[in-house]
């Protein structure tokens, strides 16, 4: 997974979004529209929900708003939630965690966020939920450390970060006990300071009515999908090539190939600068290039599926904005 804007470059990404309390994807991450170059099948097919995901509808409710982005844009189930041996999230074990993100310098596992008092974040209030998705702090003052986006998660909204943690306070409470993740990150690891940089503790909403800043919001510190899509450069983020991809993922979740993250900026060859609107819908929806030939199961297709039509024309919007940039140098992955 990646960490965020700080932090060594890792070859599992995603996130999603939530990985060490939100500790993934995800907290995003995760091939999308890839242009180029036939990938390997996958070990296994896309969950079946996402034939038949429906759109889940935004509301001004704030639990009904968390439900939303937790479950869709935000990709948080495509980390939190365990999956069974043919790579199928567990419906029964919804955001309790468990996944394993291995690296050399750390072994994270993604952590449960359901309210379960014993073994998740039951006795978390609202409040520390959110300082801990934005600022990495737990609440007994320790940080969390890779492979959730933290870097990212710093710009997501008051009424965002608050709407999330009404959410997953309110899903059932599932008993799964996670390891403790490990780090060989510097004396002390992650959880003796802040690697992240200054605390958050207010950030105000992007208007809507800006289609493309708010495609910059999902895409950024929502959905983290920039993560993923932004070349590293000696182990850091480097903001200069944001959208150019060229990221090197092994064997994510239960799968035994490489993925690597594709180029979404407007180059038209390198990129999507030649792609309709449409065919960059499809292929984040359904998890299939504009070619016919199916993307890889890394990023969460049944989730992005039920997104409103509008978020996913801001984010198209927002792509169609960033500058034009060829192929990112190959970069070798990690084993």
């Amino acid at each position: 997974m990646r960490t965020g804007q700080r932090g060594t470059r890792p070859t599992l990404a995603i996130w999603a979004a939530l990985v060490t309390i939100l500790g993934v994807a995800g907290c995003s991450r995760e091939e999308a529209p890839a242009p180029a170059a036939a990938a390997p099948a996958p070990a296994a097919a896309p969950p079946p929900a996402a034939a038949a995901a429906e759109t889940i509808r935004d509301s001004a409710d704030p639990l009904q708003h968390g439900r939303y982005l937790v479950e869709t844009v935000a990709g948080c189930g495509n980390c939190h939630t365990p999956r069974r041996p043919d790579g199928t999230p567990d419906p029964n074990k919804n955001l309790a965690g468990a996944f394993v993100i291995e690296e050399p310098v750390f072994k994270a596992y993604a952590k449960n966020l359901t309210p379960d008092m014993e073994t998740g974040i039951g006795s978390w209030t609202e409040d520390q939920i959110v300082d801990a998705i934005r600022n990495a702090r737990r609440p007994d003052g320790t940080f969390m450390g890779p492979p959730m986006s933290f870097g990212w998660y710093k710009g997501m909204s008051d009424t965002d970060a608050h709407a999330i943690a009404k959410y997953v306070k309110s899903v059932p409470a599932v008993r799964n006990e996670v390891p403790e993740s490990t780090y060989q990150m510097g004396p002390g690891g992650p959880r003796q300071g802040n690697i992240y940089g200054p605390i958050v503790t207010s950030v105000p909403d992007v208007p809507k009515t800006d289609q493309v800043a708010y495609g910059k919001y999902l895409a950024g510190p929502i959905g983290h999908c920039m993560d993923c899509h932004t070349t590293y450069v000696m182990g850091q983020i480097d903001m200069t090539q944001i959208g150019r991809g060229g990221n090197v993922y092994s064997k994510p979740f239960i799968y035994d190939w490489a993925a690597v993250s594709a180029n979404i900026t407007s180059h038209p060859t390198a990129g999507l600068g030649s792609w309709t609107d449409a065919e960059i819908k499809h292929a984040i929806q359904e998890g299939e290039s504009r070619d016919g030939r199916k993307l890889l199961p890394f990023m969460p297709y049944w989730l992005y599926k039920k997104m409103e039509p509008s978020d996913l024309d801001a984010i198209v919007a927002y792509l169609r904005s960033l500058p034009p940039l060829g192929p990112a140098a190959a970069a070798p992955a990690n084993e």
